[in-house]
């Protein structure tokens, strides 16, 4: 099983943000700051191709965080106008230096590098047949299946060969794919994962979420499409034979918990989706309390939904420690408390005598959730009601997140009341399905599988007894 870098993590994870540049003289440093942007989205490893102007193609990758990964003198080393990055947490693949991105190889037409955001659900049927075909693999990441597609295309040019190998893929992508110093990108047809396109002066940008165009001061042009083919060169844009449609199922959980809120992904602002999914909680599972407060920081607009919808004041109670060390040790693993109080510590004045609400955005294992409680009673709270902004999780993700095994997932073999006596509390509410897609109907559909059970995509790797071949999930 994969190693878990950090006990402190939640427990979902995205699997990665992926960034790109084309025709911009300082390519790499706006991919560094692009990445720096995306950090959110995986915290294992980040990377950077570029390829100068006489079409020699560098990478630097490593493990650990964007600042860790990236130095100065790598950045003086990674020239060019033309550059794509990507940050990640693995759900197929081992987290180790050689499954960290972008994927990069020289085939007969040139440089070729990949970076990928989401989870193929073939590729362990893939992997099997280019196997059989002589294929070398030097990673278990799923995402190195579709570098092999292209580089063993028999087609005569590239636009050709990415095309016929993002056609061979199912599942969840979003693509930034650089042949020598041309960029292509990609959405998969149901657009399960978010991918926009933005310009700064010259430059085409292409980043996970609108926060890494912000912070590079790049204009948001529009998203791109699900089933959508870009070539990007010079700051110039060529629109590709489109792959199948299909009907959409945007990931849902990208506006509950992963995406920034200073994000805008399928023309929704993620503040104001989660802002709605509060002041709905708030409509289902009203309660007479004093205060309100989140679950810092991913909850914060959840909660002021739900205070603007009931009345009930928002309070700062809980306080987040953000320098907590990735590799920090439990001095003591039977105080199943310790990794809460570290980081999270209550504001004893706001909490204490008062009936209170809780809002956090999901609810996985519920270990976190349930020391948390016990610290909250600690700090003298008289009544505890616990309020979330999603449907009860019971079905793990194959398109993307690092989910838990089904048995693993609380609410997957506890009901609603046991849940709450799990937890400690007084009252529970989760938000209910038609309730969060309601709130936000007019940006789907969507993909609710992680509620559900309803998978849009065939898995076809899982039905096939063949997932173990390239996930340690």
């Amino acid at each position: 099983m994969r190693k878990r870098l950090n006990v402190l993590e939640k427990s979902l994870r995205e699997e990665c943000g992926v960034f790109g540049v084309s025709g911009h003289d300082t390519a790499a440093e706006l991919t560094f700051l692009g990445l720096h942007a995306l950090q959110h989205r995986g915290q294992e490893s980040a990377g950077i191709v570029t390829v100068d102007d006489d079409g020699t193609a560098r990478l630097h990758k490593e493990m650990g965080l964007v600042a860790e990964a990236i130095k100065p003198h790598d950045l003086r080393e990674l020239r060019g106008r033309t550059a794509i990055g990507h940050v990640r947490y693995s759900t197929a693949g081992e987290s180790e230096l050689r499954n960290a991105q972008p994927a990069f190889v020289h085939y007969r037409d040139g440089s070729l590098a990949l970076a990928h955001n989401g989870n193929l659900t073939n590729a362990a049927e893939l992997r099997a047949r280019l196997v059989g075909e002589g294929a070398i693999f030097q990673s278990t990441m799923d995402s190195e299946v579709i570098v092999h597609l292209i580089a063993r295309s028999q087609q005569p040019d590239p636009d050709r060969q990415v095309l016929e190998a993002l056609s061979q893929i199912e599942g969840a992508f979003s693509l930034v794919i650089m042949v020598n110093e041309e960029i292509y990108a990609a959405r998969d047809p149901r657009g399960f994962r978010p991918l926009v396109l933005g310009r700064k002066g010259p430059a085409i940008v292409l980043a996970s979420e609108t926060c890494a165009l912000d912070l590079i001061e790049a204009e948001y042009l529009r998203d791109v499409e699900p089933g959508e083919v870009l070539k990007v060169k010079d700051g110039r844009i060529e629109e590709l034979p489109r792959l199948a449609p299909t009907v959409g199922a945007a990931c849902i959980f990208e506006l509950v918990y992963f995406a920034r809120p200073d994000s805008s992904i399928w023309g929704c602002s993620v503040d104001a989706a989660r802002r709605a999914f509060g002041r709905q909680l708030a409509r289902e599972h009203p309660v007479e309390a004093d205060c309100v407060f989140s679950v810092p920081d991913s909850s914060n607009s959840a909660a002021l939904g739900f205070s603007e919808e009931s009345g009930i004041p928002l309070e700062l109670a809980l306080i987040r420690n953000h320098y907590i060390g990735r590799t920090f040790i439990q001095p003591d693993q039977a105080d199943r408390d310790f990794k809460v109080r570290v980081k999270y510590n209550p504001v004893r004045e706001v909490i204490d005598g008062q009936r209170v609400v809780i809002v956090d955005d999901s609810l996985v294992r519920g270990t976190t959730s349930r020391g948390l409680v016990s610290l909250v009673r600690d700090a003298g709270a008289r009544e505890i009601h616990f309020r979330i902004s999603s449907p009860p999780i019971r079905h793990p993700c194959f398109y993307g997140i690092d989910m838990p095994t089904r048995e693993e997932l609380l609410a997957s073999h506890l009901s609603v009341d046991e849940v709450r006596q799990h937890l400690g509390v007084d009252t529970i509410g989760y938000l209910s399905l038609e309730g969060m897609i309601g709130a936000v109907k007019e940006f789907g559909p969507f993909c609710d599988a992680c509620f559900t059970g309803n998978y849009p995509a065939p898995l076809t790797d899982l039905e096939k007894g063949l997932l173990a071949a390239v996930s340690s999930r």
